[in-house]
């Protein structure tokens, strides 16, 4: 079957990875993994930065600010390299993966071995090997590529939707970086385009009020927000704001192209109840779309 890329990669490449992306988010709120970070004698939050920049070795806390993007630079140097103090990223990335087993088999229990997961996970690789001949600048994803495949299928499956989800994200902040946005002023047009909460934005990257009102206010300044106390788009801003996510789809629509609508439909009707199961526990602002059958 042709596509017309412009046209039907884009959705395809955005319904799939909305599907998916619930099944991997996991792993940054698993009790489990931040036990197991505690364990190696840091905080949960010092865990997230070491675990998932793991793969990229010892990194420099500019590394770490470079590829993860959005978040406060001193809440990342608080974190790296003092964790590679605590222990070794070879330690945190084993961590990260024992973490996530434990709790995609406390929430999907028996589910982990049935014929839907091992299915879901084949396809899932996929879509994933398709982009591992493709690293040029994706930093991120070429480091956990590089990292050797689990054997368990609902754990395959999971690695595979990191690759995808950091395949994706790369692209994603170059699109940001072309718009001329920052990191600080990509999460305040986030949150003004109304997808989440632009509180929840600020305060989970940990930028203080002063610094996002100062990014509020070059924001408007730039013609990206409208006039008045809500934090709103302007009409240039909707459009700018919509471009960056149209072109972050295009970026990442390789794997998606590679497995076919078919198969991307299929993939996502076989992972949105295991989506769906981890998000009630642990990602409850995901439970809407994934309950209406829409990625």
């Amino acid at each position: 079957m042709t596509h017309d890329t412009d046209r039907d990669s884009p959705a395809l490449a955005r319904e799939t990875w909305r599907a998916l992306e619930p099944y991997h988010g996991a792993v940054y709120f698993s009790p489990e993994a931040a036990a197991l970070y505690d364990e190696l004698g840091v905080d949960a939050r010092t865990g997230y930065f070491a675990s998932r920049s793991a793969a990229l070795g010892a990194a420099s806390a500019d590394l770490v600010i470079a590829t993860f993007y959005n978040f406060n630079p001193e809440l990342v140097r608080r974190a790296i390299p003092a964790a590679w103090e605590a222990a070794t990223p070879q330690q945190f990335a084993a961590a990260r993966l024992t973490g996530i087993d434990a709790t995609l088999r406390r929430i999907l229990g028996a589910e982990v071995s049935s014929p839907e997961m091992a299915r879901a996970a084949e396809l899932a690789r996929t879509a994933a090997e398709a982009t591992v001949g493709h690293p040029q600048g994706r930093p991120l994803f070429a480091a956990h590529a590089a990292l050797p495949w689990p054997s368990p299928p609902h754990l395959v499956l999971w690695h595979a939707q990191t690759l995808l989800r950091e395949f994706r994200g790369d692209g994603h902040v170059g699109a940001l970086l072309t718009a001329g946005l920052s990191g600080i002023e990509a999460l305040v047009t986030h949150g003004a385009a109304g997808d989440v909460d632009a509180g929840v934005l600020r305060d989970s990257r940990a930028w203080t009020p002063q610094q996002w009102d100062e990014a509020v206010q070059n924001l408007r300044e730039r013609g990206w927000l409208a006039d008045g106390p809500h934090l709103t788009l302007s009409e240039d801003g909707a459009r700018r704001r919509a471009e960056i996510e149209h072109t972050t789809d295009r970026l990442a629509a390789l794997p998606y192209l590679t497995l076919g609508p078919e198969a991307c439909a299929e993939l996502c009707s076989l992972v949105r109840p295991f989506s769906l199961a981890v998000a009630k526990e642990l990602l409850p602002w995901a439970v809407g779309r994934l309950s209406a059958g829409s990625a």
